[in-house]
């Protein structure tokens, strides 16, 4: 709120400033001119006049240009805030299944990956790292940790603010930033 006012002090003052030099000015002008019943006192008046509502367009403009920064940063600042997310619960059957199909495409029966993980018919999981990681809990340390790739993201809603998506071995995650900690998981990609 200090913001909105902030912003519109400059122009206001500037505004009041052009107004009072026409408020001091028209009175003098009215009896120096006036006298002598040429009727410039009314032309100063009219000057005044038009000078003050100038100055209040002005700062109607400039409210309401505040008033609009302030909404879209009261926007911007509600996407910011994380969501909580219920455990388990954010996957659908629906996204499940078209990233399961894609894997099985791209990836099933060995295709693109490395000819020693190709033999073992375990998803392209190196070896030694046996599933390990469940919803609940932080990301185990030494487990390697992929991004997932894009065909993927876009079968997938936008990750919340404060949460990211990850390739677990053959498990898609959805990782909380803060604490890596694990909110859902699509288990399984290739079998």
């Amino acid at each position: 709120m200090t913001r909105f006012l902030h912003s519109t002090t400059p122009r206001r003052i500037v505004a009041l400033a052009i107004t009072s030099l026409f408020f001091v000015a028209a009175p003098g002008f009215a009896k120096d001119q006036g006298d002598e019943g040429n009727g410039e006192g009314k032309h100063a008046q009219k000057e005044y006049q038009k000078a003050q509502k100038h100055a209040e367009k002005e700062y109607a403009k400039d409210r309401k240009d505040d008033y609009k920064q302030y909404e879209k940063d009261q926007k911007q600042a509600e996407k910011r805030q994380r969501e909580d997310i219920k455990q388990g619960r954010y996957f659908d059957d629906r996204q499940r299944t078209s990233v399961r199909q894609y894997y099985t495409q791209t990836y099933g029966n060995g295709k693109n990956c490395p000819p020693g993980l190709a033999k073992k018919h375990n998803g392209c999981m190196p070896p030694g790292q046996s599933k390990n990681w469940q919803v609940g809990q932080p990301v185990p340390r030494g487990v390697t940790v992929y991004a997932v790739p894009q065909p993927v993201i876009r079968l997938l809603p936008p990750a919340p603010y404060g949460y990211r998506y990850a390739q677990i071995g053959s498990d898609i995650v959805l990782v909380q930033q803060q604490n890596n900690l694990i909110v859902d998981i699509i288990i399984g990609l290739l079998g």
